[in-house]
């Protein structure tokens, strides 16, 4: 399983479960995917959960609300506690504005109930979804939701906003936000305005979030590090500059963060 943007990802399956599945094909233009969290501490310590979130909008329902979390561009906590679970819907960069008349970019953020988004259509979503006990049941009415909401064509820009997303995901170290407009035949200008409107991050910040993806895989694998050598192979200009940027983000040094990993 890629468990890029979990921060310690040796707690899956001791502190928690976590489990993916596809959406169904007719929504896989839109939708990454599915996941379902479950967790059982009764008796034990409650457990910081910390995830470096990806350029992607959510609809999670959880047994006392439902809502749509949109790219937090900081580490997202939670405080998980007792018995509890989670079912969520991770949707494709620029998918879920397919579904919502405002710009990604006002989500960014941002946790929104299904009726300030969607209405008395969400009001009835989160009441429906509510009144069944499995996951996959409930995923079922959220399918019917989006079905109903499907557009007639295709969006260009939202295809144009994932290919740029999935080339930047797979771009080399020190990969440049106009090189890979250039290779996408956009402007830098134009991809901006995109991402404001699809994604509610800059390219930029898209970039960046999974260069530090990649150093925090690493770091959880990795023994004797050379700092330098580790912050230049990741396409940073020195050791201070990739210190900064992680620091900013996940909110402690490298070095301390790497040591947690290993323990």
């Amino acid at each position: 399983m890629d468990t890029r943007g979990i921060l310690r990802p040796a707690a899956l399956g001791r502190v928690f479960s976590l489990e993916r599945c596809a959406p169904p094909e007719d929504l896989s233009g839109w939708v990454d995917h599915h996941w379902i969290v479950s967790w059982d501490l009764r008796g034990t310590d409650p457990y910081r959960s910390e995830v470096m979130t990806h350029p992607a909008i959510h609809l999670v329902f959880e047994p006392h609300r439902a809502a749509v979390f949109g790219v937090h561009r900081r580490r997202y906590v939670r405080r998980l506690a007792g018995q509890g679970w989670a079912v969520g819907t991770k949707f494709l960069p620029g998918g879920f504005a397919t579904f919502v008349d405002r710009p990604a970019r006002e989500l960014t953020d941002a946790v929104l109930s299904l009726d300030d988004l969607f209405g008395a259509g969400g009001k009835r979503l989160a009441r429906a979804a509510a009144a069944l006990a499995e996951p996959e049941a409930k995923l079922g009415v959220l399918h019917r939701f989006l079905r109903a909401r499907l557009p007639e064509s295709p969006d260009p820009n939202a295809a144009l906003v994932q290919a740029v997303v999935a080339a930047m995901r797979a771009a080399k170290p020190g990969g440049r936000v106009d090189e890979i407009a250039a290779d996408h035949n956009v402007s830098t200008r134009t991809l901006q305005r995109l991402f404001a409107q699809y994604v509610g991050v800059g390219p930029k910040w898209v970039l960046q979030r999974y260069r530090l993806h990649e150093a925090i895989e690493q770091l959880g694998t990795r023994d004797g590090i050379d700092w330098t050598r580790f912050a230049l192979d990741l396409g940073y200009f020195d050791h201070a500059h990739f210190i900064r940027d992680f620091r900013a983000v996940v909110g402690r040094l490298p070095s301390r963060y790497a040591a947690e990993a290993a323990a």
